[in-house]
């Protein structure tokens, strides 16, 4: 750097024809416009006070004279008082940078890169008039320098300045290019970039639910570079930009003198204030790029003061050697800025990431148009720390949206939110904030606003009317909760009480002749068995169980059995008493107690034989079917047969006993009424039969519960059938006319 900077002397002298004799000398001119202050380390600054930098001499045959720039810029002289307050704050604070002045040296740079360059190289190598007493061949009196306020100066100046190792802090430059560490080493800033501009603006939108946005940009680089990172950061959100117009600015500066304040604007600092016609000097509301200078000096400032604080020895640079301020190094600074973290007086945090950018920092700036006048109100913040992607504090309250609404938030959306149960179909050809809204199929949810895509429930769960919750499928079985099994359990107590009311009348009257005609040994087996075939359809009632579902179908089919067993051998023994009268045929011998008896065992031997092979081999389980009942799915607990062919024995055996009891009685049915009581099997068989006929197709048809129901309804029907038919008579003998309860009756044809 030092053989560079005697190069550069050189090659000025001879440019300018300056014989420099035995010393090298610089020839010095006074920067245009500056203002400088001395001190132990002096601060270089860049300000475009004018924004109209003079015509260059394109003949170079003569110096131009009097070459002064135009259109005086009082925003930029604020940022320029700014730096100097900042100077004196600092010098005259004994804390910070203790026996050590700060010093400045402010050049207009006019707002144009070659007026820029030529200021900050004068600075830095000692050519302008106020640092005329530097040595050639020195440290650079400049070390640092604060600007440029256009991305496109500081690019130039950086790339420069660079060879030179001076760093620089701007207060306004934000193009991201210069977040490029590896290009721009030395390039701090204090203005956070234009990614994190974009950011911000997206985040903002995001924040306030616009999905449908329209994007307007300037026809210059800046619009059209901004306008990119801004649909960049839009990639892949919710929020979909319907068109991007590029217009010319002067366009930009019609807007605001139309008014129009109809629409909700969202624009960054450089257009906030474009067309409106008032002195930015005196307003104190937009102070945001003046307090980004202000950061700048006192980040500078900590560096120095980090410097100062450095303990021989201990340094950060080689053999742990400190630096010297008195004679201080670019490189030197720039080690510390980057390790910069400090407080400002106003209690904001100063430090820089890996590429120089600041943690980002935004004031909201609402317009307030009121009466042809426009008020900028500030209305909150937004600021992203490292590590964190950014907060916004806005007091809405304060806010005056688009056509003067203060209370509600406008909606920019080209869809409206699906609603919890539907989910989002996007249109075919258009973007995806452009939806429709379907409902969610049967089964399946949605239960948030906004949803892509429907959830199906998990098993044994279904939708429920809205498709926002999923609920407990229904599960259905014939309960004794329900009013249908209470009905079917009173029913089947009642028949079973008023089959042991019979069991306890004739047991009360078995010593009278009626009793004893109808051979009480078999009555009673005959109303246990009926007493068991009303209990029996209990076990179809309630839920399941693999012990109810053994007990249901053996119980009935053995219980059945024995009653029809009963009746058959009441049916035998009336056809032999009757056939035994005749000449030669004693019929009776084979139709006595005992063999009643065994008959009826037997009988029942073979339905229990069939029973317990069905339950040995495959018994019936509980089992679940789903079915669809207005169009929801419905789990139907039931018994699985685990056999039909076994099921079909045990019915397939009752209806045999039964059909051959109904032929008997059939043929006996003329015999002698007094005695005879084959009418009274006849009349029984024929409702039993009637009954689970009929019981066949119901419950076939009969869905879910309802076809145990039928079951239970087909058991205690011909139960009723035969409890009645058979014993209500004799009932009404024994109990209301005794009279007839005597042999001689019975005896009577």
């Amino acid at each position: 750097m030092y053989a560079c900077t005697l190069l550069l002397c050189y090659l000025t002298g001879q440019l300018l024809g300056v014989d420099g004799g035995g010393d090298c000398q610089l020839m010095v001119k006074s920067i245009s416009g500056n203002v400088y202050q001395a001190g132990d380390v002096v601060i270089g600054g860049l300000f475009p006070v004018h924004v109209e930098a003079p015509h260059p001499e394109m003949e170079f045959k003569r110096k131009k004279v009097n070459d002064s720039c135009k259109i005086f810029n009082q925003r930029a002289y604020r940022w320029l008082q700014t730096m100097i307050f900042a100077v004196q704050e600092i010098n005259s604070n004994p804390g910070l940078l203790p026996n050590l002045s700060l010093g400045y040296l402010v050049a207009d740079t006019c707002l144009a890169e070659s007026t820029t360059l030529v200021a900050a190289m004068m600075m830095v190598t000692g050519q302008d008039i106020s640092l005329a007493d530097t040595d050639c061949g020195s440290a650079p009196t400049v070390p640092v320098i604060l600007g440029d306020a256009r991305s496109s100066g500081s690019i130039v100046v950086a790339d420069t300045l660079g060879v030179f190792d001076i760093p620089m802090v701007s207060y306004f430059a934000s193009c991201v290019c210069l977040s490029d560490s590896w290009k721009y080493p030395l390039f701090f800033r204090t203005m956070p970039s234009d990614a994190e501009e974009a950011q911000a603006m997206a985040k903002l939108l995001r924040l306030l639910g616009w999905t449908w946005v329209g994007l307007v940009s300037a026809d210059d680089d800046f619009g059209r570079f901004g306008s990119q990172m801004l649909m960049e950061a839009l990639r892949g959100t919710e929020v979909c930009v319907a068109y991007h117009e590029v217009i010319p600015k002067a366009l930009f500066q019609e807007v605001a003198h139309q008014n129009i304040t109809d629409k909700q604007w969202i624009a960054n600092d450089a257009w906030v204030t474009l067309g409106i016609g008032k002195s930015l000097y005196a307003d104190v509301s937009q102070l945001r790029i003046t307090y980004n200078v202000y950061k700048g000096v006192y980040a500078i400032a900590h560096a120095l003061h980090d410097m100062l604080t450095c303990q021989p020895g201990k340094g950060p640079f080689l053999n742990g050697q400190c630096p010297d301020v008195r004679r201080l190094q670019p490189a030197q600074i720039h080690h510390y800025l980057r390790r910069v973290n400090c407080t400002t007086p106003l209690g904001e945090r100063i430090y820089f990431d890996q590429n120089g950018d600041p943690p980002a920092s935004y004031d909201i700036i609402n317009w307030h148009v009121a009466e042809g006048t426009i008020q900028f109100v500030h209305v909150g913040h937004f600021v992203s720390y490292q590590g964190s992607s950014g907060q916004f504090h806005i007091d809405m309250d304060r806010v005056v949206w688009g056509g003067g609404n203060r209370h509600m938030v406008p909606v920019s959306v080209c869809s409206s939110p699906c609603a919890p149960g539907t989910r989002k179909a996007v249109q075919k050809g258009r973007p995806v904030c452009c939806f429709d809204c379907l409902p969610c199929a049967e089964g399946q949810i949605s239960n948030e606003i906004g949803s892509l895509e429907c959830v199906r429930c998990p098993e044994r769960f279904w939708s429920n009317s809205n498709h926002t919750v999923c609920v407990a499928q229904q599960v259905d079985f014939l309960s004794y909760n329900d009013s249908m099994g209470m009905i079917l359990s009173i029913i089947s107590v009642a028949g079973a009480t008023l089959t042991a009311a019979t069991s306890s009348t004739f047991l009360y009257y078995r010593h009278t002749p009626f009793v004893r005609a109808n051979n009480s040994e078999v009555s009673f087996m005959l109303l246990l068995s009926l007493k068991l075939c009303f209990l029996c359809a209990l076990a179809f009632i309630g839920q399941p169980a693999v012990l109810s579902c053994m007990l249901r179908h053996t119980l009935f089919g053995i219980s059945f059995v024995t009653c029809i067993s009963c009746l058959l051998s009441r049916t035998v023994v009336v056809l032999v008493a009757f056939r035994s009268t005749l000449p030669g045929k004693n019929l009776m011998r084979y139709v006595g107690p005992t063999q009643q008896r065994l008959g009826i065992c037997i009988c029942t031997l073979v339905q229990g034989l069939i029973c317990t092979l069905w339950l040995t081999l495959a018994p019936p389980q509980p089992a679940e079917r789903a079915i669809q009942e207005n169009q929801r799915p419905k789990i139907i607990l039931e018994c699985a047969m685990g056999s039909v062919v076994a099921f079909s024995l045990v019915l397939g055996y009752i209806g045999l006993l039964a059909c051959l009891c109904l032929f008997l009685a059939f043929l006996a049915r003329k015999l002698p009424d007094n005695f005879n009581e084959a009418k009274l099997i006849t009349f029984s068989m024929l409702i039993f039969c009637a009954v689970w006929v009929a019981f066949v197709p119901a419950y076939i048809s009969s869905p879910g519960k309802y076809s145990v129901a039928v079951e239970i309804f087909a058991i205690l029907a011909s139960s009723y059938g035969l409890l009645l038919c058979i014993f209500a008579p004799k009932c009404y003998i024994i109990l209301l006319r005794p009279e007839k309860n005597n042999k001689k009756h019975l005896m009577t044809r």
